[in-house]
Parts: structure tokens; C-alpha cells; sequence
């Protein structure tokens, strides 16, 4: 059986360069109620963060997504800029000082290595280059949560594997409970009669038809049929979520809720410690399948 279902954990890389720096995207989830989407950018890049989080929520319905961009820049070319107002003012005071203690002419070298004479300014990329870098990065964010999508889609058939088997163990005891010697009308009729073979015995003062008719009541109400047709319902609706196309955690968890529901039910309406002991690995196992399910997108 292949499933479609995937998980919410899963994490992915992807990486590049463009206009003089190296970037990398790097998404990663786990399990949430609903999708939630929190991006970590670095300066200067805040501008992405409203497409960024329109292509996480086209790709996935639930989890707490945590999206970060990395950005280390690389040597690209560069402005020199020279304050030619400052060079000329040193230029003259130190002539002027010359003059007076004597000495070499100026070294203009020497004055362009005052600071602030001479600053290397970054070349700023143009609206053209800016739209045409942000496409890139955003493309390969796109492309990194597909990664991301394949990699929760491979751990979702992990889950729906053990999901399947916790299903048909749930059916099992479901079965076992419905076949429980205990519930054969023979056994429900002997058990019946010596429990009111020991009231009778133990007063007189019964009306043995009235209670005969009450023993018959408490019969009628601790019968397990509706709880089983009822669990072998719900592990048939299982089966098809395993199967569906999208996302079905909400649905199977609610799903887990009805099994452990019945299971209960089960449980305090047994009147026969074997079925009690069943119904309560039911429980047990619904659990488990409870704990699988909520990492189920």
C-alpha cells in the first residue's frame, strides 16, 4: 500500500550566488495545529518576507515552518570616492608648515592615507539587478521547500506503515471483543441466572418476574454491539485517510478520538474481565495510534 499522507517534520537545504554574495535557504518543520510560518532574514532582505510566506502556504497546510536565509558577501567591485575638499586643506597646512620648519615637499600618497581622504564605496545594484536577485532567491526558496515538501512526503510513508499496522491491530481486538465467549447468549444467560440466584438467596422478599425483568434491562445496556459496529466504522474511515490525496491529520485525529471514545465505553460496560483486558489494550493501542497520528500533516 502506497500512501500519499505526509508528516510535518522534515527539514531542507538549497544554495547559490548571485551579484557578489553566496546565499542559502534553509526550511525546517515539526509538528503545529495549524501552518505556521516564521521566517528569520537577514538586513536588507526584509522585503522578501511577504512572498516567502505566500510560498510556504502554497506548499503545506500545517506545521510550525522555520524559514532562514543565509547571505555572505563575497568581493564585488567597488566606488573609490576621494573628499577632494579635505585633501586640498591638508594639502595646504602642510605646505604652510613646511615653509616654516622647512623640509620635502608634500607626499599626496601620504595625506590620501588620512581617513576619511579616500572611501571605497560598495556598487549599489540597480532596480533592474535588484528585481532580477530577488526572483533568483525566491525562485530557489520555491525549489527548496518542494525539497522540503518530498522529504515530509518520505517520512509520511514511514508514519502510514506504522499507522496501517496500529490500524489492523485495532480491528483485531475489535474482532476479539466481538467473538469474547462472554458475549454468547449462553454465557450471558448463565451469568444472568446466578446472579439472581444469589439475590433470591439472599432475601426472600423479591419479586423474582420484576427482577428477571431488571436483570434483563441491565442486559440490554451493557451491550457492546453499537460500540463495536461503531469501531470497526471508524478503523474502514482510517483505512481511506491513509489513502487520501490530501491533507488528513485534523480528520484522523478526530477519527482517534471516536476509537478512544468507544473503547471506553467498551471498557465500563464489560460485565467479563476478558473483555475487559481487551478493551483495555484497545485503548493502549489507540494511543499509540493517537501519538503517531498527530504528526500527520
Amino acid at each position: 500500500m502506497t500512501s500519499t499522507l505526509s508528516s510535518m517534520t522534515g527539514f531542507a537545504r538549497a544554495s547559490g550566488a548571485i551579484n557578489g554574495f553566496a546565499w542559502a535557504w534553509e526550511p525546517n518543520s515539526v509538528n503545529g495545529k495549524g501552518l505556521d510560518v516564521r521566517l528569520r532574514l537577514p538586513p536588507n532582505f526584509e522585503r522578501l518576507e511577504q512572498q516567502a510566506r505566500a510560498l510556504a502556504s502554497a506548499k503545506f497546510k500545517r506545521g510550525n515552518l522555520q524559514i532562514g536565509l543565509q547571505v555572505q558577501e563575497q568581493r564585488r567591485e567597488g566606488t573609490v570616492l576621494v573628499n577632494d575638499e579635505l585633501l586640498e586643506k591638508l594639502a595646504a597646512i602642510a605646505e604652510k608648515h613646511r615653509e616654516s620648519v622647512g623640509g620635502p615637499p608634500v607626499d599626496v600618497a601620504q595625506l590620501l592615507n588620512v581617513r576619511g581622504v579616500v572611501e571605497l564605496v560598495d556598487a549599489m545594484p540597480d532596480e533592474t539587478t535588484l528585481t532580477a536577485q530577488d526572483a533568483e532567491l525566491l525562485l530557489g526558496l520555491e525549489e527548496t521547500l518542494t525539497e522540503l515538501a518530498k522529504a515530509r512526503r518520505n517520512e509520511g510513508e514511514r508514519l502510514a506503515a506504522i499507522l496501517a499496522d496500529q490500524i489492523v491491530r485495532i480491528e483485531s481486538l475489535a474482532l476479539q471483543a466481538r467473538d469474547n465467549p462472554a458475549r454468547r447468549p449462553e454465557a450471558v444467560r448463565q451469568r444472568l441466572s446466578e446472579q439472581v440466584q444469589r439475590l433470591l438467596d439472599a432475601s426472600t422478599s423479591f419479586d423474582q418476574q420484576r427482577l428477571y425483568q431488571e436483570a434483563m434491562l441491565l442486559v440490554t445496556k451493557s451491550d457492546i454491539q453499537e460500540e463495536l459496529d461503531r469501531l470497526l466504522s471508524h478503523v474502514a474511515a482510517a483505512r481511506k485517510l491513509l489513502q487520501a490525496s490530501e491533507a488528513a491529520g485534523r480528520k484522523l485525529d478526530f477519527l482517534v478520538q471516536e476509537l478512544n471514545r468507544e473503547a471506553n465505553t467498551l471498557c465500563s460496560k464489560s460485565a467479563d474481565i476478558s473483555l475487559t483486558e481487551t478493551g483495555l489494550e484497545l485503548k493502549l493501542v489507540i494511543d499509540n495510534l493517537r501519538e503517531q497520528a498527530l504528526n500527520i500533516e
